[in-house]
């Protein structure tokens, strides 16, 4: 059922960047991220978010070795190539920041030391809503470091019957036994760098610089996007424009990638708030009001 979400999860990890999976529980977001990690021969490592969770719990901790009678890094759960961060947003914002030099600079720094990330680095976040007990809000400047924001919905009825069908056929079969490795992570950064060396025309970039803009000038935003989303939107539409076997973006590209890239990087007015605006519809209301190139 969930294309969208695979499609963006693939987008996201040929155009290095992160991605936040947001749905209520149960609709397979932890599966799907473990799934795609599967997809890829790679080091891969989950870490489990809660409220008594310790920065050093994630990026590691220096350990006494009484033999050479010094301190050794004994790196964490971080230190893999995709790291798999569930219930992102039940851990304090002490645990949160600790991400954030992570997710932007590929490396962390402890003791005075910096030590880098393994590459490809891709961090992919799965969290309830908000309205979930028992869970924080997740920073801005720690927002504007996914790339994307994916709403997981229920399954339609038919969908949920093609899930049921399948398990039921199953049988014994493991999900995680179904799917092989099919890319290994030179492949990735290999691809990464074929993908930054995609066409997109002066007009199209011209659109990007107007279309956030627009998100700093608009009645319904109080805070609009950062120029981090303008490059965002440039390299995730060169990944989509990628997947689609071409070289080179189209008007397309841009406005299929503008939703997930903009909707956690913009905040609402709270007048607009109140009335139960969602960010969805002020961006499409933004796209509304511009001239598509074509």
């Amino acid at each position: 059922g969930q294309d969208q979400m695979v499609k963006l999860i693939m987008a996201a990890l040929l155009a290095d960047g992160h991605v936040l999976i947001e749905g209520v529980p149960g609709v397979a977001k932890t599966l799907t991220a473990k799934l795609v990690a599967r997809s890829v021969n790679a080091g891969f490592s989950r870490i489990q978010f809660t409220p008594d969770l310790m920065p050093s719990d994630v990026l590691g901790t220096p350990v006494f070795n009484p033999r050479d009678a010094v301190f050794e890094f004994k790196k964490g759960p971080i230190f893999s190539n995709i790291v798999l961060v569930d219930e992102i947003n039940r851990a304090p914002a002490k645990t949160q920041s600790a991400l954030l030099e992570v997710m932007e600079e590929r490396q962390a720094s402890v003791d005075g030391k910096t030590y880098p990330m393994p590459a490809p680095f891709i961090v992919m976040a799965t969290q309830n809503p908000v309205e979930q007990e028992g869970t924080y809000r997740l920073p801005e400047a720690q927002l504007d470091r996914f790339l994307f924001k994916i709403i997981v919905p229920y399954p339609t009825e038919s969908e949920e019957l093609s899930i049921l069908t399948q398990f039921h056929h199953m049988g014994n079969t493991k999900v995680n036994d179904i799917v092989n490795p099919v890319l290994t992570g030179e492949q990735i950064t290999s691809l990464r760098r074929q993908i930054r060396e995609i066409l997109i025309e002066e007009k199209l970039l011209q659109f990007i610089a107007k279309l956030i803009h627009q998100t700093r000038n608009h009645k319904s935003i109080y805070l609009g996007a950062s120029p981090r989303a303008s490059l965002a939107i440039m390299n995730a539409s060169k990944a989509i424009a990628a997947m689609q076997g071409r070289d080179f973006v189209t008007p397309e590209d841009i406005l299929e990638v503008v939703p997930p890239i903009l909707r956690h990087r913009i905040i609402l007015a709270p007048d607009k708030e109140m009335e139960g605006v969602t960010e969805d519809e002020v961006i499409r209301q933004i796209i509304h009001s511009l001239d598509v190139p074509r």
